[in-house]
């Protein structure tokens, strides 16, 4: 695992302790956001590639990892995360990061550019778009905030395996055993538990028994913003028809790569996924 520095700061709100990696030190700026259930371990695969030529900060949301969880679940939400993240962009003094969004983290990041248009000189999103397929959501919804203590770091692993292997299909042991070590953490007495707020589901539950908002608007707010889309081949969240419509809905430079044998999402160390990170942001991020 690359070496990074800590940096904690406080949340918009003005009331939590919220945590992130810093990696690197030279280069431009990349500010990479995770998905719902996961935390800054997650782009550990993709920073061992990136941090010898960009600055990355890697934040854990609000109620993730090494960030206090907030007293009140409502909260867990893109705009309340996004102003979390301006406020720790500000906090290193960094301005005008390029962006990669994985699931959650995609729809914070098209949240930050219209809060602060023209913000980010090009975002990668993640298999995500401004239309999320119900299958998705459902399969998301049925583990969720489940439960989450386990004996060893194979338990761990193997509930890991049992939530995610349709979108992995070709992944074994040690993969599984990765994936449990960035995603979980020891807890005092003893037992392994996902590095998460159970109180999420309880947020998402609640945004997932509305009709979901229209964030086309948010999409075409992107402007000329040069983006690239990662989606995965086996992919439930984001489908090939809802990619297409982001190809015609949106005015700037647009890059699409499918990657095989990945679900949602790719943890972006694929070779298709990391050679078209890699020549984008040469391309987009001076």
């Amino acid at each position: 695992m690359v070496d990074y520095r800590e940096h904690y700061y406080t949340s918009g709100c003005g009331q939590l302790r919220l945590f992130a990696r810093d990696y690197g030190g030279g280069g431009p700026p990349l500010l990479l956001m995770h998905g719902l259930t996961r935390n800054s371990g997650d782009f550990e695969p993709l920073a061992a590639h990136l941090s010898p030529r960009y600055r990355l900060i890697v934040p854990d949301q609000r109620g993730r990892g090494s960030s206090d969880y907030d007293p009140d679940p409502a909260n867990y939400r893109p705009d309340v995360y996004a102003a979390d993240m301006f406020v720790l962009l500000d906090s290193l003094s960094i301005a005008k990061p390029g962006v990669i969004g994985t699931s959650m983290g995609g729809l914070i990041a098209m949240v930050m550019n219209a809060m602060r248009p023209g913000e980010f000189p090009a975002v990668v999103f993640n298999d995500i778009g401004p239309e999320l397929d119900p299958a998705g959501l459902a399969r998301i919804g049925g583990y969720v905030g489940g439960p989450a203590d386990f004996a060893d770091w194979d338990a761990a692993a193997a509930a890991c395996a049992k939530i995610n292997t349709d979108a992995f299909p070709d992944f074994g042991k040690a993969d599984w055993q990765a994936w449990a070590r960035r995603t979980c953490r020891e807890m005092p007495g003893g037992f392994i538990a996902f590095a998460y707020d159970p109180a999420i589901a309880q947020a998402f539950a609640e945004s997932d028994s509305e009709p979901q908002p229209d964030l086309w608007p948010l999409w075409e707010a992107l402007g000329d913003t040069p983006v690239l889309v990662v989606r995965g081949a086996l992919s439930d969240l984001l489908s090939a028809g809802t990619v297409e419509t982001m190809k015609a809905r949106h005015s700037g430079s647009i890059t699409f790569v499918e990657v095989p044998q990945r679900g949602h999402a790719p943890l972006l160390d694929e070779p298709l996924a990391l050679g078209a990170i890699t020549d984008f942001l040469a391309e987009t991020v001076a």
